[in-house]
């Protein structure tokens, strides 16, 4: 499946970055800055807070490997601009570290609960912001929490029932201080926005799968 940008949820930035692969201008959520050091590296900048002239790519794996194949970057930033051939690996390893990394700050926050049942006490009761399921789950527990978060959650919002897959359940695991985490659920308030950004925008990348895993029935491997 082709990866797409993330799509911002209510509250995001209204600012816009053009893409310099496609030229397209979209909103700086769904466009990963790039920043040239001073050793001619093409650094990312996922904080936005490096020095230097940003040059910015749309947040897909294959956007990514095309500006650092074609030389876009030294094109953009009319400079010398050395792109690594694991540039997209790189940027993949920062949005999976991002991305836990705000699953822990919301457990932290009590905004986060994970195990099927609590998931499913969540979806019941009306407080679920957004499913978030591990890339490597059981497809029959997952199918069950999401046909009840599209039942519960579309006759409160009328709109479709955000389910994010962006990590893998021992990521998930590592970034909860347990054991690998299969279903967690994070319940509306202030940690949407930022959880929902950086889950987002790495399952909308495009990541490499792991052919040598495969899902496990629920219960094997997630610590409730």
């Amino acid at each position: 499946m082709a990866s797409k940008p993330p799509v911002s949820r209510s509250g995001a930035s209204k600012e816009e970055r053009r893409c310099i692969v496609s030229g397209e201008v979209g909103p700086r959520e769904a466009l990963i800055r790039f920043v040239i050091g001073p050793d001619d590296q093409v650094v990312p900048d996922l904080g936005e807070r490096l020095p230097g002239r940003g040059l910015w790519v749309t947040a897909t794996r294959k956007a990514v490997e095309t500006a650092a194949a074609k030389g876009l970057f030294a094109k953009a930033a009319r400079t010398k601009a050395v792109a690594s051939e694991g540039l997209a690996d790189e940027v993949e390893a920062l949005l999976a570290k991002r991305a836990a990394a705000a699953l822990g700050l919301a457990r932290k926050a009590g905004a986060l609960v994970t195990g099927f049942e609590k998931v499913m006490a969540e979806i019941s009761a009306g407080r679920l912001a957004i499913l978030i399921e591990a890339r490597d789950g059981s497809e029959d527990g997952m199918r069950k929490l999401a046909g009840a978060l599209k039942s519960r959650y579309a006759a409160l919002h009328k709109a479709p029932a955000p389910i994010l897959r962006p990590l893998w359940g021992d990521e998930m695991g590592l970034a909860l201080g347990r054991a690998n985490v299969v279903h967690a659920a994070l319940t509306t308030g202030s940690m949407e926005r930022k959880v929902f950004g950086d889950l987002a925008r790495l399952e909308s990348f495009g990541r490499v799968d792991r052919p040598e895993m495969s899902a496990t029935p629920d219960g094997e491997r997630e610590e409730i």
